[in-house]
């Protein structure tokens, strides 16, 4: 309740807002570097330039959002590690909520809240960049007039796969993460039955929520040809090596 909760949500909110952000980075790098949005950029100045998108594919740009990500996700969810101080016993030690203080409680609900509508925000986010994507590839291959079958159904292939994925792990957790919250506080009008309910339907999605981090390392490896062709290329180099050390065991025992 006061720790191990704490890290897994803000780990897996930081998560949803890095896809966020990588897919804006892909926007940026796919459809604002056409003809037409260049010259429109270039038409730029003064503090609409520094504003600019396109500075997400600055290094140090990405490191001052990452910092910036942790500290807002820090500074709306660690305090519910403070502020769930009170004394464990029998009667309180198998629902979090009863371990907050009562300034606790209502931070909870502001957190979760927060955590909630940053989803959704992501999420649209996530939608509109990658239809565009998907839209911008089609347009590019339909205008050199050549056979883009194959290669927009790749694409599509693979947006749909990261944006099934998404809906699948988190849509269903944030339909029902609100009511549930509103459920556990003192004076909510649910009844003992709808509480329960509640409970059940949260502990499930949460579930979903955590098999994200092993469909991640999947979508990968099917849909990022760098990525494979890296891990592919260790795991070969890395047997190699191994072989070549069973021959030289081999050739030593045989002398």
């Amino acid at each position: 309740c006061r720790y191990s909760a704490v890290i897994f949500y803000c780990s897996m909110y930081m998560g949803i807002l890095f896809m966020g952000l990588i897919s804006l980075e892909r926007y940026v790098k796919i459809v604002r570097t056409s003809p037409s949005s260049i010259t429109a950029t270039s038409c730029r100045t003064g503090v609409a330039r520094i504003f600019s998108l396109h500075h997400l594919q600055n290094p140090k740009c990405a490191r001052v959002l990452a910092v910036l990500s942790w500290t807002l996700l820090a500074v709306f969810l660690m305090p519910n590690s403070l502020m769930t101080s009170k004394q464990a016993n029998e009667e309180n030690a198998r629902k979090c909520m009863d371990l907050k203080t009562a300034l606790g409680k209502k931070w909870h609900q502001v957190s979760s809240i927060f955590s909630v509508s940053m989803f959704w925000v992501t999420l649209a986010v996530l939608a509109f960049c990658y239809a565009s994507i998907s839209r911008r590839i089609y347009q590019s291959y339909r205008r050199v007039r050549c056979d883009n079958s194959d290669v927009c159904r790749k694409s599509n292939r693979s947006i749909f796969s990261i944006l099934v994925v998404f809906f699948i792990c988190f849509v269903p957790y944030h339909v029902c993460r609100i009511p549930y919250t509103l459920s556990q506080m003192p004076e909510s009008g649910f009844s003992r039955y709808a509480r329960f309910l509640l409970l059940q339907v949260k502990e499930g999605t949460l579930f979903l929520s955590a098999l994200n981090v092993c469909l991640d390392p999947v979508i990968y490896f099917l849909m990022c040809r760098t990525f494979r062709e890296s891990l592919l290329r260790k795991v070969s180099r890395r047997e190699r090596r191994r072989r070549r050390s069973l021959t030289t065991a081999q050739s030593l025992s045989n002398i």
